[in-house]
């Protein structure tokens, strides 16, 4: 009997229906294009769309759907919508998605047993997390689109901190440019702010080179952009917004905001070489970063885990390692959890 009892036990759990993710009302601008859905299953992770008149036509990398945003949610384990939960927001690079697997891996390694939700929002292959100043047809507002739109929709279909409290932004590469672009822009809404191997500084030549790149570069999404799109020409005399948007040279409002840095040194360069000069090439961003930061007496954490081995096993140092990335979420989650 006893035996019997176990089996039908086992077998009630087994089949035991999946909790269903939470169900999204349209607001604050954004339609919800698809309701969420658990991406495995492990109920923890879930992904729906939302179009905006911010950015209603992204460029688009292999497999996304004209004018939808992907937005990915990882919830804490046991999420009640009864308690009240911090935010992160991380913000992917160039030319990730948020949808892409190793990010959803990082995140949940480096958030189980903590009480804290993280959403991914869609930055396109080359949105670089800014109003476009010459958008073309259709306007290119991401930074609108993220701070005034998706925030507070977060806050009314979540169980969240809504208020800066509860609230950090990091990112990593062209995240990490977002992360600290967003978080100097609008301090009211952001308690931490982090950057992973990001890209600080555009009054750097090899930085402008990069975002040029990365507009005209079809691998960056369809159709492709000009090069002046973004920021405007990259050269003075009218490389004015390129001057006025670099997080590096901006960082006063950060006052009073915990702040971290995250970077290696590319490693051996003859190994993995084009990985490992973009990551020597962050790490000069970071560094500029990091002299205005405590020119201005703003206190901040700094890894600077040079070829990787004494930060992570498998890092080595190099731009877009998992390992590496994976680390630097553990320590800036504890770093935003303990503050």
């Amino acid at each position: 009997m006893i035996r019997f009892l176990a089996a039908v036990i086992a077998t009630t759990a087994l089949s035991a229906p999946a909790p269903p993710p939470p169900v999204f009302t349209d607001g604050f601008g954004l339609v919800v294009t698809s309701q969420p859905r658990w991406v495995d299953e492990n109920h923890r992770t879930f992904v729906f769309s939302v179009s905006t008149d911010q950015v209603p036509a992204p460029t688009l990398l292999p497999g996304q759907e004209p004018g939808r945003h992907a937005i990915v949610v990882t919830l804490p384990t046991g999420y009640d919508a009864t308690t009240r939960y911090p935010v992160q927001y991380y913000l992917h690079g160039h030319p990730d998605r948020p949808d892409a697997a190793w990010n959803q891996r990082v995140v949940e390694n480096a958030t189980r047993d903590v009480p804290l939700i993280t959403v991914q929002p869609n930055g396109s292959g080359r949105g670089w997390y800014s109003n476009w100043v010459n958008p073309g047809v259709y306007p290119q507002n991401w930074e609108t689109f993220h701070l005034e739109q998706v925030i507070p929709f977060v806050d009314a279909n979540l169980s969240t901190i809504a208020g800066r409290d509860g609230r950090a932004i990091v990112g990593h590469s062209m995240g990490g440019f977002g992360a600290f672009h967003y978080a100097e822009h609008r301090p009211d809404l952001f308690h931490y702010v982090g950057s992973f191997s990001g890209g600080l500084d555009l009054q750097n030549s090899e930085v402008r080179a990069a975002v040029v790149a990365s507009s005209v570069n079809p691998g960056s999404g369809s159709p492709v952009v000009g090069a002046d799109a973004i920021f405007g020409p990259p050269v003075w005399p009218f490389d004015s917004v390129w001057n006025a948007q670099s997080p590096a040279q901006h960082v006063a409002s950060l006052r009073g905001m915990g702040v971290a840095l995250y970077t290696g040194n590319g490693g051996d360069l003859a190994v993995n070489p084009i990985q490992a000069v973009l990551e020597n090439r962050a790490r000069e961003t970071a560094l500029v970063t990091a002299a205005h930061l405590r020119a201005a007496g703003i206190p901040f954490h700094f890894s600077d885990y040079g070829d990787g081995s004494g930060w992570a096993a498998g890092c080595t140092g190099k731009h877009a390692e998992e390992a590496c990335v994976q680390a630097d979420m553990n320590h800036f989650v504890g770093l935003f959890m303990g503050r």
